[in-house]
């Protein structure tokens, strides 16, 4: 079985230690391919020396949300001249994050608004974060013509009408840990909902650790118990899941 990991931010600094070590276990569970997504200009230089390193990892750039702010233009300029980039698959991840608003949401709203843009301007796809800004997301979308681009919505966090409207612009729905978490019934709806042609799972790590890892630093290995519940819960063996996923990723991103 090869699983993909849709997203994960092994730049970290919690992985200094032993980020090789950790690669490798990911190796050893199957997962072939991980898209390592940066969220301000230097963490997506940091995504792309590691996708130069290593064959089996893409990289996404772009400015979070939580970084709107102190980014600003020069951060825009700087996004420009990596976008371009060889093994850049991706614009993101960007959005809004209404939860912990370390941005003004005006600030937040109109970087999403460019860097989709940019996206659509190099014809790549987004990776869209969103979390408790769900209307305002599904506007920005509409309204700046996101479906051309295409992309992802990252973690997915909404109802399951929304997973449908996304689903209905083109959009892939991303699936991490929580769907392993008890109080998880409302995710676990959309796991089994979403058609199995629009679905990518993700680790997001060193967050959101899946079951039964949970309270210990993520890494992609993980993406392995995502895949696994999902496929419980939809009937289907995880060898149907984890390749169907990993076309779909290799779809989106346009990696070959």
């Amino acid at each position: 079985m090869l699983f993909t990991d849709s997203h994960a931010h092994l730049d970290d600094r919690k992985f200094d230690g032993d980020r090789h070590e950790m690669l490798m276990r990911a190796r050893e569970k199957g997962v072939s391919c991980i898209i390592n997504v940066g969220y301000d200009i230097l963490s997506s230089q940091r995504s792309l020396s590691l996708a130069d390193k290593y064959d089996f990892i893409y990289a996404g750039v772009g400015i979070h949300p939580h970084d709107a702010e102190e980014e600003g233009h020069k951060g825009l300029e700087n996004l420009w001249k990596l976008v371009k980039g060889s093994k850049v698959v991706a614009v993101g991840e960007m959005g809004l994050d209404y939860y912990r608003d370390l941005s003004p949401r005006e600030i937040q709203q109109d970087m999403f608004r460019q860097q989709i843009s940019i996206a659509r301007e190099v014809g790549k796809p987004i990776i869209v974060h969103d979390r408790d800004a769900h209307g305002d997301v599904m506007k920005i979308l509409r309204e700046e013509n996101a479906a051309v681009a295409g992309g992802v919505l990252h973690c997915f966090s909404g109802s399951l009408e929304m997973a449908r409207e996304c689903l209905k612009m083109g959009f892939y729905i991303s699936i991490a840990g929580p769907v392993t978490f008890n109080n998880a019934g409302k995710l676990r709806e959309i796991a089994v909902e979403v058609p199995l042609d629009r679905l990518l799972i993700e680790t997001d790590a060193p967050y959101l650790t899946p079951e039964p890892h949970r309270g210990k630093r993520n890494e992609s290995a993980y993406v392995v118990h995502v895949g696994e519940r999902i496929a419980e819960l939809r009937g289907i063996p995880v060898c149907e899941l984890a390749e169907a996923t990993s076309k779909n990723a290799r779809n989106l991103f346009g990696i070959k």
